[in-house]
């Protein structure tokens, strides 16, 4: 195939009549040895030492939802970059925040982003927020063999769905299940801590500047607590990202917005440690 392709000059037929929507389905027919899963690895002699992006949070509010990530890659005790980029854009009304093989992560995001894409030309609509989180779950199952050497990729899907006229957010394990979460979500190594932070702060009625403050003291919270989670870094002016999507589709807060968001915490929190408080009753 490849020799014809090289003597005529065009691509073979069926590259051109795709029999599927999906364009995973279509890779696994034509060049399976592309999909990331499908890649052989050497015998491994000990851990894996990948960088490994961390804390991802997630929370919604009437009109839409908000994704986040801090920006430290991790690799074994050695902080591998400062300024990583983890939540990404999957098309204009949805996003994905990623944790886990750094590497992988993000190609398993680009193809995710293709797939997508490929369902809206060869069908002329684009999938329900539910079928692109049935997609990205599938694409995470196809690297379980991966996962299960060390390499695995566990990331926060966050949508506004356009027919049910809200924010939804989805989880996922390295086996690809998949669950829908209810107002708020974090996955990575920092996880435990940015949940423990939005439970005792997040109330369905939030407006939109509250959550993304609350997803901000979040991931402050949670890199208090976890070294492989970085906090707002303001000598590097290094800020997490902060994205927001509603019916007008994907935003990105810019470093300024994101900056003063961050800076207000730091300086409250220079009174209060520990963040503010929730009411005990």
């Amino acid at each position: 195939m490849e020799a014809n392709t090289r003597s005529t000059g065009r691509l073979p037929a069926a590259f051109l009549t795709p029999g599927s929507s999906s364009f995973m389905d279509f890779l696994s027919d034509h060049s399976p040895e592309i999909l990331p899963g499908n890649r052989s690895l050497p015998p491994l002699q000990g851990a894996v030492e990948a960088p490994h992006g961390t804390t991802i949070v997630a929370a919604s509010f009437p009109g839409g939802v908000v994704l986040a990530g801090d920006r430290r890659a991790t690799m074994g005790n050695m902080i591998a970059q400062r300024d990583i980029e983890k939540v990404f854009p999957a098309d204009e009304y949805s996003a994905v925040g990623i944790a886990g093989t750094a590497g992988l992560a993000v190609e398993m995001v680009k193809l995710f982003q293709l797939e997508l894409e490929h369902f809206e030309k060869v069908e002329g609509a684009t999938l329900s927020l539910e079928g692109k989180a049935n997609r990205l779950s599938t694409m995470i199952r196809s690297n379980l063999a991966m996962a299960m050497q060390g390499l695995a990729v566990v990331p926060l899907f966050a949508g506004y769905d356009v027919d049910r006229e809200k924010g939804r957010i989805f989880s996922y394990d390295v086996t690809g299940g998949r669950s829908e979460e209810r107002g708020y979500a974090a996955t990575g190594s920092g996880s435990v801590f940015a949940r423990g932070s939005m439970k005792k702060l997040y109330r369905d009625d939030l407006t939109e500047e509250q959550t993304l403050t609350l997803v901000v003291q979040a991931l402050y919270d949670a890199a208090d607590d976890d070294s492989a989670t970085g906090g707002p870094d303001v000598a590097r002016r290094i800020y997490p990202i902060v994205t927001v999507i509603t019916d007008e589709g994907f935003r990105r807060l810019d470093d300024t917005e994101s900056a003063e968001i961050a800076r207000a915490i730091l300086e409250r929190r220079l009174e209060q440690p520990d963040g503010p408080r929730a009411a005990l009753l």
